[in-house]
């Protein structure tokens, strides 16, 4: 690997070899890139489509790409050994900020009522942007493993948490600014050309960080003889992987169906909704930066029933929401501070957890299948929900009542998944967890990252005859 000459001296303390500023590209990254995402993958996109007349169906699929094209990431990882990690990330952010262009033409445009090729057109740029995010996507985490010395890993993924954050706040603030002073069409324009900006500017820094040594990686076909045993074998990783699935299906696409609903229900604002994902967005700050010493400490176990509980709170929330029983924004603005706390728990926990039911020597195969799986789930619900809520009229709209079904799902699904939990064996002080800095700031989608075919090298004889992950734990 590239740090194998650097790590020797960062372990004996060289203060140059511990200094971030080799990697200070790296960090700048991770906030250009949140001025992105945060509007092309979030609230505003959202809004974006409503206002061009998307279905609830149409709005999932939007939301879903993300998620379902994580194949496309795991497969373009095999091309890392041929083009290198700088080259095949650089490709690909490169190629997804052009994807930003589509919507900046569709706000010029500033249509009265949306037309249907309007709704594809911006779904269509939706489903590339992600697409070749999915392929630049495949480098990133491999890449910083291979250039960051073991000893400032944590100190950078703190930085980076913190830079990210900085950028993603910074963004829906202004987001919310301009829907507030500016009319709807203008303020799309901006944005997304603020969007295309923090991409651009993305890519610049990532130009600035050195590369690493060309990886290794597991062939397609070493993956998918392993792949099944590891799935369907007995064992915890087995068991928590349901649990994963279930829980993709039952809250994923709460977010982005929310702000939806608010807006073709209540005719909120965009200002306001967008100012409701900023609290959500600090509810994640607050849960990343001060579950981590508490999660290592406690064990996974308590914060995945916080993140559960609060879940299920959610969906009572909602339940009576839609029934008419609350008034005024103050409870909205709690169920969104929740709703971030929910997901940033779930995902600390996790990142705790998983690595105690993962043979050390199948370490990046089995966080590959966890994160494709869930992902891919994770994707899949939001598509099939839009379908099952959206509403009869023409305009966009939600079913009220299959809502509710959705939210009440989602609260058995809570409490199925805590009495799961519940029976899942851990051993607190057996693994420190690991928390990837700007990753735990969007938590589901984090999952993501972990798709690869990118495994150490010491890994790999393992493949073929070790025992599934969790075997041992499986038996307590």
């Amino acid at each position: 690997m590239a740090d194998e000459e650097a790590s020797p001296a960062a372990d004996r303390g060289d203060p140059e070899e511990l200094s971030l500023r080799p990697f200070r590209p790296g960090l700048m990254f991770g906030f250009f890139n949140a001025m992105t995402w945060q509007v092309a993958l979030g609230t505003p996109m959202v809004l974006f489509a409503e206002r061009l007349g998307a279905s609830a169906f149409a709005v999932g699929l939007a939301y879903s790409f993300v998620f379902v094209l994580t194949p496309v990431q795991v497969l373009a990882t095999a091309l890392l050994p041929k083009y290198g990690y700088k080259r095949m990330m650089l490709s690909g952010w490169g190629l997804r900020s052009l994807f930003l262009l589509p919507p900046v033409a569709l706000a010029w445009m500033a249509p009265a009522t949306g037309a249907t090729w309007m709704v594809v057109a911006f779904i269509g740029s939706v489903f590339f942007f992600t697409f070749f995010r999915s392929i630049g996507s495949c480098a990133y985490l491999p890449w910083l493993n291979a250039l960051l010395p073991g000893r400032i890993r944590g100190k950078y993924f703190a930085s980076e948490q913190t830079t990210a954050g900085v950028g993603g706040v910074g963004t829906l603030l202004l987001s919310a600014l301009s829907f507030k002073v500016l009319p709807l069409y203008v303020a799309f324009f901006l944005q997304y050309l603020f969007a295309f900006l923090g991409s651009w500017l993305s890519a610049v820094a990532l130009s600035r960080l050195r590369d690493a040594e060309k990886p290794s990686a597991l062939s397609l076909g070493d993956v998918l003889r392993a792949t099944p045993r590891m799935i369907f074998a007995p064992s915890t990783f087995r068991r928590f992987l349901f649990i994963g699935i279930w829980a993709g299906t039952a809250v994923s696409a709460i977010p982005p169906f929310c702000a939806y609903y608010l807006r073709v229900g209540p005719q909120l604002s965009a200002a306001q909704i967008v100012l409701f994902t900023t609290v959500q967005y600090a509810g994640v700050i607050s849960g990343a930066f001060s579950l981590r010493n508490r999660v290592d400490h406690f064990g996974a176990r308590p914060f995945f029933i916080i993140s559960l509980a609060a879940y299920a709170g959610i969906g009572i929330f909602w339940v009576f929401l839609l029934r008419g029983a609350f008034a005024g924004l103050g409870p909205i603005y709690v169920m969104y501070f929740l709703l971030g706390v929910a997901a940033s728990s779930w995902f600390s926990a996790s990142m705790k957890f998983l690595p105690q039911v993962v043979e050390p020597g199948q370490k990046a195969l089995a966080y590959s299948i966890h994160g494709a799986v869930t992902s891919l789930v994770s994707g899949l619900a939001p598509v099939g929900w839009g379908l099952f809520i959206k509403g009869h009229s023409e305009a966009p709209s939600i079913d009220p009542v299959a809502f509710q079904a959705f939210f009440i799902t989602a609260i058995v699904s809570a409490l199925g998944i805590s009495l799961l939990v519940a029976r899942l064996p851990e051993e607190i002080e057996k693994t420190p967890g690991w928390f990837p800095g700007g990753f735990s700031l969007r938590p589901f989608r984090a999952f993501t990252f972990f798709a690869s075919l990118v495994v150490p090298a010491e890994e790999r004889p393992r493949l073929g005859g070790s025992p599934a992950p969790g075997d041992g734990a499986a038996k307590h």
